[in-house]
């Protein structure tokens, strides 16, 4: 398969422009969810696991775009603010480029498993004393300076990127979903995939045109969106959503507005529920912020907003081996037993 770039090169490239860098990103499963879709009385549920990307995230579409042409245009180093997913992938990339990757990151909010991947991959992290806003309100400073070229999705490229998602969906369905349902932290993919869905349509690769409704969902204790005002201390399990005041929130509102979609909240207990609803029911193991989009799917079912034969596509943003630590919780309660097979069959019930 052509690398990602590659493939949507007519929508994407600009004059003579090369794509040297990859990581073999995109092309990611769609995965039709029979028994999630049951539970929820929705016969055409479906699972776009972005948590299949190189770092585990739906971050390396826009990234891999952003890197390359940032090395195109003589980057001495790039940089970031993140919770997690952006510092993983860019730090990836940037190690695939030769270039210094920079983080900066709030104190005690950050995923251990997206930590280990940003550390991992040579990056050099600066924690600051306060929220996701407050460190991207530097890393601003620091592009506007010409200190490094900015990697988060306030950089075009990122979200020009991202419209692949859009592209892969229609390219699998043969034609775009009735809705499509997805977690709003920062608010660029929402973003992305609507300015997607309508780009592809243009370019005459969607029969009938036709777009979906966009359903975004943020945590309650993060939902600057549907409270209509920045909130200064976000909180959520839902740790990559976790954003007071989304570098995208006017492209959200629009993507939700133009299509006759909706932001709406999702509890914690709703996020975490409907994650081990996938994993339980699919075999996908996505991180819980990934989740929120399937929860809020769950409860619009639930009340008869959305159709049982209506065609869905829930993107799940990360994979589950990022923000392991809710599940891992589980493993303290476990009490070992003697090894012997009678003891083991006993525990087992069988």
């Amino acid at each position: 398969m052509k690398a990602l770039l590659e493939r949507y090169r007519d929508l994407l490239a600009r004059d003579d422009e090369s794509f040297p860098i990859t990581l073999g990103e995109g092309g990611t499963p769609l995965i039709h969810a029979r028994r999630l879709g049951a539970e929820m009385g929705l016969e055409r549920l479906h699972l776009k696991f972005e948590g299949m990307n190189p770092t585990g995230s739906f971050k390396d579409r826009g990234m891999v775009l952003a890197v390359n042409r940032a090395v195109a245009g003589g980057a001495r180093a790039i940089v970031c603010a993140s919770t997690g997913n952006t510092s993983a992938s860019a730090a990836a990339y940037a190690a695939a480029a030769g270039l210094p990757c920079h983080v900066i990151l709030p104190a005690g909010k950050v995923a251990r498993g997206k930590l280990a991947q940003a550390l991992a991959a040579g990056a050099r992290l600066i924690m600051v004393d306060g929220n996701f806003d407050a460190a991207l309100s530097a890393v601003r400073r620091l592009g506007d300076e010409g200190v490094a070229v900015v990697v988060n999705s306030t950089n075009p490229d990122r979200l020009v990127g991202q419209q692949t998602g859009a592209f892969e969906i229609v390219d699998a369905l043969g034609k775009a979903p009735d809705a499509l349902a997805l977690p709003v932290g920062n608010a660029g993919n929402i973003t992305a995939y609507w300015q997607g869905f309508g780009r592809y349509a243009d370019a005459g690769h969607t029969p009938d045109a036709k777009l979906p409704r966009m359903l975004g969902f943020q945590a309650e204790g993060a939902a600057p969106i549907v409270r209509g005002e920045p909130i200064e201390a976000p909180e959520t399990v839902a740790t990559a959503i976790r954003i007071g005041n989304p570098a995208s929130w006017h492209g959200a509102v629009a993507a939700r507005d133009q299509s006759g979609g909706l932001i709406e909240t999702v509890t914690d207990d709703e996020i975490l529920e409907a994650q081990r609803m996938v994993v339980q029911l699919e075999g996908v193991f996505c991180e819980p912020a990934s989740a929120a989009g399937v929860a809020g799917v769950r409860r619009l079912a639930a009340d008869r907003r959305i159709g049982p034969s209506e065609v869905v596509v829930c993107v799940l943003t990360g994979h589950g081996l990022k923000d392991p630590d809710v599940v891992q919780a589980e493993e303290g309660s476990l009490t070992p037993i003697p090894p012997g097979f009678a003891a083991i069959r006993d525990a087992m019930g069988l």
